[in-house]
């Protein structure tokens, strides 16, 4: 694996690993906006509205419970003979890791907002908010931790299952596995797997990091050791006054 990585013949070209890198990166970057854009409405919607909760889990079943490889090929074939283009292979390749990432962000933003104190949501109708303001002024706020983390697991589904693109003629890192098995080149696989890897450590660290900036502090509680510290701290020793001579 490391005589694979270290080789430069494998960096270059159409089909060195910056580019099969970029290529895994486009398809998860696409995969997770279709997804978003698809599950946050639904998520707020039916968080707030408290319709079609029975939707969300069996949708969410649903889709988890989808084999991947066999949808895969099942889409190629229905939607291939419509394109002469490479968009016969990555529609399909899309579709399939759409249907991955909206089961957890889906869930994640129905559960974040059916999770808001209710006595926030009150407190905010008591202030004249109308439907609207209370939900992206109470509940998203609220609801952004789980929602970022639904975000975190659909990335990493994503960026896992998206080398199943190379089993139907597409690039990106599953280059490296398919065609090193082919070859019984398990150097070759070892390294696809390691690039993955490495790629979905970054994005799980990059929304982490994500996560601890644009949530407030009360609700991720990071600043409770602070809190802890600064109300059991020894209270200051009044200084007496000077007695009058």
């Amino acid at each position: 694996m490391i005589d694979f990585l270290l080789d430069a013949a494998h960096w270059s070209g159409s089909d060195g690993i910056p580019t099969l890198v970029l290529q895994h990166l486009m398809y998860t970057f696409l995969a997770l906006v279709v997804a978003a854009a698809i599950a946050i409405p639904l998520g707020l919607y039916i968080g707030h509205t408290g319709r079609g909760s029975v939707v969300v889990a069996g949708l969410a079943n649903s889709l988890r419970a989808l084999p991947t490889i066999g949808l895969l090929i099942l889409l190629v074939l229905i939607i291939a003979p419509s394109f002469s283009n490479r968009l016969a292979y990555l529609i399909p390749s899309l579709i399939v890791l759409v249907l991955l990432a909206i089961p957890p962000i889906l869930t994640n933003t129905y559960a974040g907002v059916r999770a808001v104190d209710q006595a926030a949501v009150d407190a905010a109708r008591g202030m004249g908010f109308r439907s609207m303001r209370i939900l992206t002024e109470v509940e998203i706020p609220c609801a952004l931790p789980l929602m970022l983390s639904g975000v975190r697991s659909a990335v990493l589904q994503i960026v896992s299952t998206a080398t199943v693109a190379a089993y139907i003629s597409l690039g990106g890192l599953g280059r490296l596995l398919i065609d090193g098995k082919a070859q019984s080149d398990y150097g070759q696989m070892a390294a696809g797997a390691v690039l993955v890897s490495l790629i979905a450590l970054v994005f799980d660290v990059g929304i982490g990091a994500l996560t601890t900036r644009i949530v407030s502090p009360g609700l991720t509680r990071r600043d409770r050791s602070k809190v802890k510290q600064s109300t059991t701290a020894p209270m200051p020793t009044a200084v007496p006054a000077p007695t009058p001579i």
